[in-house]
């Protein structure tokens, strides 16, 4: 059996396992390319769920090949993509995917899996915004509360839909929010700063699940302890790929990348995308969405 060879290049804003694409120069892109190297940028909830590393190295064996995930928010994912510097990404911002595509970066979206956000806060919840009917309701609870609500503030897909709840709840939020603190840090690292300041946030469910052994004093406030409970049909949350169109950026590796998007799409990777998290967590982190 080949040795598992999936590497985190990147993953931002904290640390670097090794040099990040963007300082590579094309020369060595298009190198990479031929050498079977499929560069993949993925949001960072399918890092820190832990799904990338259980699944990649099935596709790796499969064609012979070594994959570079960059581990970071969707804005940036697709950033990164659009200089030509990823192959393929895994996102979940319906908006900036169709951007994306309308730019000429890719030819089209795959949808492969979905779960739903959450709002996590503290065991007490002194907003009281467990008994919201909405997660606007919730958010607007936290604003009169003037509860420390903590962002990811990096254009993530997480902090695009934070934002469309802030935005329904019609709540304005300005630099003299002084309860709202927009730390431009990854999901993972946002929650831990909530779990140490007793502050709230918003999540994947997948993440949450995977993290919160680590976080005894915060619980979920809004969503249910499944999806099928969250109360908000709003909070669904859709992953798609995307794989990078060669017209536009000739030193990506096409052909490799739409193995990938195949491979991700067929019954065996989705089936074991719906059983990922179910021993350990008694429920999927994720649940498959290829038509």
């Amino acid at each position: 059996m080949m040795q598992r060879t999936c590497r985190l290049l990147i993953r931002l804003p904290f640390w670097t396992c090794l040099l990040g694409l963007a300082a590579v120069p094309l020369g060595a892109q298009a190198a990479a390319a031929e050498q079977g190297v499929l560069r993949l940028a993925t949001t960072t909830s399918v890092a820190d769920s832990g799904l990338a590393a259980a699944i990649l190295p099935d596709f790796e064996r499969r064609n012979s090949c070594r994959v570079d995930v960059i581990a970071v928010g969707t804005g940036q994912a697709l950033s990164i993509a659009g200089r030509g510097d990823a192959d393929v990404v895994i996102v979940h911002a319906l908006k900036q995917e169709l951007a994306f595509i309308a730019a000429g970066h890719a030819k089209q979206r795959d949808e492969i899996m979905v779960n739903d956000f959450v709002l996590i806060g503290p065991a007490d919840d002194p907003a009281q915004a467990a008994g919201a009917a909405t997660s606007a309701d919730a958010f607007r609870a936290i604003a009169a509360a003037r509860a420390t609500f903590f962002s990811r503030g990096d254009k993530s897909g997480t902090h695009t839909k934070e934002l469309e709840v802030w935005s329904a709840a019609g709540i304005t939020l300005g630099k003299g929010t002084a309860w709202y603190r927009s730390l431009g840090q990854g999901i993972r690292e946002v929650l831990l700063a909530a779990h140490e300041q007793r502050a709230y946030t918003l999540t994947d469910r997948g993440t949450w699940l995977a993290l919160r052994t680590k976080l005894p004093e915060l619980r979920i406030v809004f969503g249910g302890e499944r999806p099928q409970a969250n109360k908000d049909p709003g909070l669904i949350n859709r992953y798609a790929v995307l794989a990078v169109d060669p017209a536009s950026h000739p030193a990506v590796n096409a052909a490799l990348a739409e193995r990938f998007v195949a491979w991700l799409r067929s019954p065996e990777i989705q089936q074991q995308i719906g059983q990922f998290g179910v021993t350990q967590f008694e429920q999927p982190l994720f649940y498959p969405a290829a038509r």
